[in-house]
């Protein structure tokens, strides 16, 4: 079947049933190969995920099942499943001081859609404030692929930067990296993953407490850059898991924002000002 490659012009359709096939004409297939997917097949009364009807999925597999099928392509073993979601957990929030989340609050309170207070505090999640992760990994890939972490560490103190994924302004230890680190070691002994990043995180970790009095122990975004690359994601995905788990965070307080009435909240409560540095007040001078 061939379908015109030109829009049609006003009057009725030409008959084309004897008509040979011209330049006008192209092929369906490539028409519908022009967004062809191996995500989804979708038909009428049909919806396959990755080749499985999801009248099959529903209520069968978890969610983080649900994304592992749809970025890998296959299951994952409930060890690899459980990681996964693991993460996911882990970093659905950070409070409202986080800039995504504040952002997200403020937008709520202007009356915009739910939707786009969610996108306001998404859009924020960029190489400062969401990029540790990715930046992590792209660390630890360096490591196992036979870098010394001592030097890497040097390397960053001779350009006055942090490592990515380690150290926290709140936290002294956080919180979610023992309990992240101790499913890798389970997994690791289970034979589910290589180990590889686990022991470049932790070498890392090492190398950052050597000759200090007080040590800089790895954050949430190195404990989950070590599950995703020993899963095997890459580490852009990586960056995509955490924008995907902070969401839920982000839809959870633009929604009590939103339910708690507020308009057009800014970041200073009301009798506060922000502080001005400029040029004194003055008068502007009359012209003639």
């Amino acid at each position: 079947m061939s379908v015109p490659d030109t829009p049609r012009g006003p009057g009725p359709a030409p008959a084309t049933a004897n008509a040979p096939e011209g330049p006008a004409m192209i092929e369906e297939h490539r028409v519908t190969d022009w967004w062809s997917t191996a995500v989804s097949r979708i038909r009428p009364g049909e919806i396959l995920l990755r080749g499985y009807p999801v009248e099959q999925l529903i209520g069968r597999i978890t969610f983080a099942e649900q994304i592992w099928l749809m970025l890998r392509g296959e299951l994952p073993t409930p060890v690899q499943g459980r990681l996964l979601e693991a993460a996911l957990v882990a970093a659905v929030d950070h409070g409202p001081q986080a800039p995504s989340i504040a952002a997200a609050r403020m937008a709520a309170t202007c009356g915009v859609g739910l939707n786009s207070a969610v996108a306001t505090g998404a859009g924020l999640l960029g190489d400062v404030h969401g990029g540790a992760g990715q930046q992590c990994m792209e660390v630890l890939e360096g490591i196992i692929g036979g870098e010394d972490a001592a030097a890497v560490v040097a390397g960053f103190r001779d350009r006055r930067a942090y490592v990515p994924g380690f150290g926290h302004r709140f936290h002294p230890r956080d919180p979610r990296r023992d309990p992240l680190l101790a499913l890798v070691r389970e997994a690791v002994a289970e034979g589910e993953v290589p180990g590889r990043a686990l022991a470049a995180g932790l070498a890392l970790e090492a190398a950052l407490a050597e000759g200090r009095t007080r040590p800089v122990p790895m954050n949430i975004d190195g404990a989950t850059a070590i599950i995703y690359a020993e899963l095997g994601f890459p580490a852009e995905l990586g960056r995509g898991l955490f924008v995907l788990s902070r969401s839920v965070g982000i839809l959870a307080h633009a929604w009590e924002e939103q339910e708690g009435g507020a308009r057009i909240k800014g970041p200073l409560p009301r009798p506060l000002l922000a502080g001005y540095r400029g040029t004194p007040a003055r008068d502007l001078a009359p012209r003639d």
